[in-house]
Protein backbone atom coordinates (compact mmCIF):
# COMPACT_ATOMS: atom_id res chain seq x y z
CA UNK A 1 0.00 0.00 0.00
CA UNK A 2 1.65 3.58 -0.99
CA UNK A 3 2.36 6.29 1.90
CA UNK A 4 -0.80 8.15 0.97
CA UNK A 5 -3.20 5.40 1.62
CA UNK A 6 -1.58 4.28 4.85
CA UNK A 7 -1.63 7.65 5.80
CA UNK A 8 -5.09 8.09 5.27
CA UNK A 9 -6.43 5.10 6.80
CA UNK A 10 -4.60 5.98 9.48
CA UNK A 11 -6.56 9.22 10.51
CA UNK A 12 -9.91 7.20 9.50
CA UNK A 13 -9.31 4.68 12.35
CA UNK A 14 -7.89 7.14 14.57
CA UNK A 15 -11.05 9.26 13.93
CA UNK A 16 -13.69 6.56 14.27
CA UNK A 17 -11.82 5.53 17.18
CA UNK A 18 -11.97 8.49 19.30
CA UNK A 19 -15.26 10.08 18.26
CA UNK A 20 -18.30 9.88 20.52
CA UNK A 21 -20.38 8.78 17.19
CA UNK A 22 -20.16 7.48 14.14
CA UNK A 23 -22.83 7.90 11.49
CA UNK A 24 -22.82 6.12 8.22
CA UNK A 25 -24.82 7.91 4.95
CA UNK A 26 -24.38 7.66 1.31
CA UNK A 27 -24.08 10.69 -0.55
CA UNK A 28 -24.60 9.37 -3.91
CA UNK A 29 -25.12 12.37 -6.17
CA UNK A 30 -24.77 15.49 -4.23
CA UNK A 31 -23.21 18.10 -5.65
CA UNK A 32 -19.75 19.85 -3.89
CA UNK A 33 -21.43 22.69 -3.27
CA UNK A 34 -24.24 21.15 -0.95
CA UNK A 35 -21.45 18.83 1.01
CA UNK A 36 -19.17 21.81 1.68
CA UNK A 37 -21.96 23.47 2.97
CA UNK A 38 -22.84 20.12 4.90
CA UNK A 39 -19.48 20.28 6.18
CA UNK A 40 -19.54 23.74 7.47
CA UNK A 41 -22.48 22.91 9.33
CA UNK A 42 -20.71 20.26 11.14
CA UNK A 43 -17.93 22.21 12.08
CA UNK A 44 -19.87 24.43 13.98
CA UNK A 45 -20.75 21.31 15.53
CA UNK A 46 -17.28 19.72 16.27
CA UNK A 47 -17.77 16.93 13.59
CA UNK A 48 -16.35 16.18 10.47
CA UNK A 49 -17.35 14.42 7.47
CA UNK A 50 -14.87 11.75 6.01
CA UNK A 51 -15.29 10.90 1.94
CA UNK A 52 -13.35 7.67 1.91
CA UNK A 53 -12.78 4.33 0.66
CA UNK A 54 -15.73 1.75 1.89
CA UNK A 55 -12.61 -0.64 2.53
CA UNK A 56 -10.86 1.87 4.47
CA UNK A 57 -14.33 2.40 6.71
CA UNK A 58 -14.70 -1.23 7.01
CA UNK A 59 -10.92 -1.51 8.17
CA UNK A 60 -11.86 1.73 11.08
CA UNK A 61 -15.02 -0.80 12.03
CA UNK A 62 -13.15 -3.09 12.43
CA UNK A 63 -10.74 -1.72 14.49
CA UNK A 64 -13.31 -0.30 16.30
CA UNK A 65 -14.91 -3.57 16.96
CA UNK A 66 -17.99 -3.32 14.81
CA UNK A 67 -20.17 -6.46 13.73
CA UNK A 68 -20.29 -7.93 10.70
CA UNK A 69 -23.85 -6.37 9.98
CA UNK A 70 -22.11 -2.99 9.78
CA UNK A 71 -19.83 -4.12 6.72
CA UNK A 72 -23.11 -4.81 4.81
CA UNK A 73 -23.65 -0.85 5.07
CA UNK A 74 -20.24 0.34 3.25
CA UNK A 75 -21.88 -0.03 -0.02
CA UNK A 76 -21.96 2.84 -2.47
CA UNK A 77 -20.84 6.37 -1.90
CA UNK A 78 -20.36 6.03 1.72
CA UNK A 79 -19.07 8.88 3.91
CA UNK A 80 -19.22 8.62 7.80
CA UNK A 81 -19.84 11.57 10.02
CA UNK A 82 -17.32 11.55 13.39
CA UNK A 83 -17.26 14.10 16.54
CA UNK A 84 -17.94 14.70 19.85
CA UNK A 85 -20.29 15.90 22.19
CA UNK A 86 -24.18 15.80 21.49
CA UNK A 87 -25.16 13.16 18.47
CA UNK A 88 -28.76 14.76 18.80
CA UNK A 89 -27.61 17.85 17.13
CA UNK A 90 -25.79 16.36 14.16
CA UNK A 91 -28.37 14.02 13.63
CA UNK A 92 -30.64 16.39 13.44
CA UNK A 93 -28.27 18.78 10.35
CA UNK A 94 -27.67 15.24 8.71
CA UNK A 95 -31.31 14.67 8.70
CA UNK A 96 -31.59 18.21 7.22
CA UNK A 97 -29.03 17.84 4.73
CA UNK A 98 -30.93 14.04 3.71
CA UNK A 99 -33.99 16.36 2.96
CA UNK A 100 -32.18 18.99 1.39
CA UNK A 101 -30.56 16.79 -1.00
CA UNK A 102 -33.71 15.98 -2.90
CA UNK A 103 -33.25 11.99 -1.37
CA UNK A 104 -30.56 11.60 -3.39
CA UNK A 105 -28.25 11.09 0.41
CA UNK A 106 -29.72 8.65 2.66
CA UNK A 107 -29.08 7.90 5.96
CA UNK A 108 -27.55 3.82 6.98
CA UNK A 109 -26.72 3.55 10.18
CA UNK A 110 -24.92 5.21 13.19
CA UNK A 111 -22.87 4.07 16.05
CA UNK A 112 -23.92 6.07 18.69
CA UNK A 113 -23.15 5.05 22.51
CA UNK A 114 -21.10 1.70 21.51
CA UNK A 115 -24.72 0.36 19.93
CA UNK A 116 -25.41 0.12 16.15
CA UNK A 117 -28.40 1.55 15.44
CA UNK A 118 -30.33 1.93 11.82
CA UNK A 119 -31.30 4.66 9.90
CA UNK A 120 -34.80 4.92 11.53
CA UNK A 121 -32.97 5.09 14.94
CA UNK A 122 -31.07 8.14 13.89
CA UNK A 123 -34.50 9.78 12.79
CA UNK A 124 -36.03 9.39 15.91
CA UNK A 125 -32.32 10.79 17.74
CA UNK A 126 -32.75 14.02 15.51
CA UNK A 127 -36.08 14.16 16.97
CA UNK A 128 -35.16 14.20 20.75
CA UNK A 129 -34.16 17.16 22.19
CA UNK A 130 -30.80 18.36 23.03
CA UNK A 131 -29.27 18.94 26.00
CA UNK A 132 -29.70 22.44 26.44
CA UNK A 133 -33.42 22.21 25.29
CA UNK A 134 -33.87 19.89 27.88
CA UNK A 135 -32.06 21.74 30.69
CA UNK A 136 -34.31 24.89 29.61
CA UNK A 137 -37.63 22.86 30.02
CA UNK A 138 -36.41 21.33 33.55
CA UNK A 139 -35.96 25.08 34.47
CA UNK A 140 -38.85 25.85 33.79
CA UNK A 141 -40.73 23.04 34.95
CA UNK A 142 -38.87 23.79 38.47
CA UNK A 143 -39.60 27.42 38.61
CA UNK A 144 -43.38 27.31 37.80
CA UNK A 145 -44.90 26.16 41.27
CA UNK A 146 -42.87 29.07 43.04
CA UNK A 147 -43.78 31.41 40.14
CA UNK A 148 -47.81 30.41 40.87
CA UNK A 149 -47.06 30.40 44.86
CA UNK A 150 -46.22 34.09 44.48
CA UNK A 151 -49.29 35.31 41.84
CA UNK A 152 -51.74 33.62 44.58
CA UNK A 153 -49.74 35.77 47.62
CA UNK A 154 -49.70 39.07 45.69
CA UNK A 155 -53.22 38.60 44.49
CA UNK A 156 -54.19 37.72 47.88
CA UNK A 157 -52.55 40.64 49.25
CA UNK A 158 -54.07 43.21 46.62
CA UNK A 159 -57.57 41.56 47.89
CA UNK A 160 -56.70 41.70 51.80
CA UNK A 161 -55.26 45.60 50.87
CA UNK A 162 -57.74 47.09 48.57
CA UNK A 163 -61.09 45.83 50.57
CA UNK A 164 -59.98 46.14 53.96
CA UNK A 165 -61.30 50.12 55.35
CA UNK A 166 -58.67 52.26 56.03
CA UNK A 167 -57.77 52.51 60.16
CA UNK A 168 -59.88 55.52 61.94
CA UNK A 169 -57.98 57.97 63.19
CA UNK A 170 -57.97 58.15 66.77
CA UNK A 171 -58.35 61.47 68.49
CA UNK A 172 -55.17 62.99 70.16
CA UNK A 173 -55.62 62.87 74.02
Amino acid sequence: MRIEKVAILNEVVARVKDSDYCFIIDHGGVSVDKLAKFRAVLRDLDSRLLVVKNTFIAKAGKEKGWSDEVNAMFTGKTAVVTGHGEPTAVAKAIMEFVKDSADKAKVKGADYDNKIVDAAMVEALSKVPGKNELRATLLMLLKEPATRLARVLSEKAKKEGGDAAPAPETPAA
